[in-house]
């Protein structure tokens, strides 16, 4: 039986650690985990999100504006994160709408796609 999921991964460029972590950790805010040191080596760092992981690893030759493949960060005031984004000149994707539901995508400085999502209330 499968009773959670313990991490999701994406991946950036080999060697571009450091602005990955400008634009998870300084941006979205979102704190390192310090990886095991037996993974240390492969490049990559590990990010804290609510209590689950994002492993944020590195790999070459893969076009990330190609994929609908990302991740969905829940939040609780969608508005905030809408001019955080603006403020840092991302530009923001509208979704297709769900219902119960306000959300936008957008590209990482990588090409990765990202989906902010916020509950709102039934009417």
């Amino acid at each position: 039986m499968i009773i959670g999921l313990h991490h999701a991964q994406i991946t950036i460029p080999v060697g571009t650690e450091e602005e990955g972590k400008r634009f998870y950790c300084g941006i979205l805010g979102l704190a390192e985990k310090e990886k095991p040191e037996s993974l240390k080596g492969r490049g990559g760092f590990w990010l804290e999100v609510g209590d689950q992981e994002v492993h944020v690893g590195t790999e070459e030759g893969f076009d990330r504006l190609t994929t609908k493949a990302h991740l969905a960060y829940q939040v609780d005031d969608i508005s905030h994160w809408r001019s955080v984004l603006g403020r840092h000149d991302i530009q923001i994707i509208e979704g297709v709408p769900i219902p119960g539901f306000d959300r936008f995508e957008f590209r990482d400085p990588f090409g990765n796609r990202v989906e902010m999502i916020q509950k709102v209330s039934d009417e």
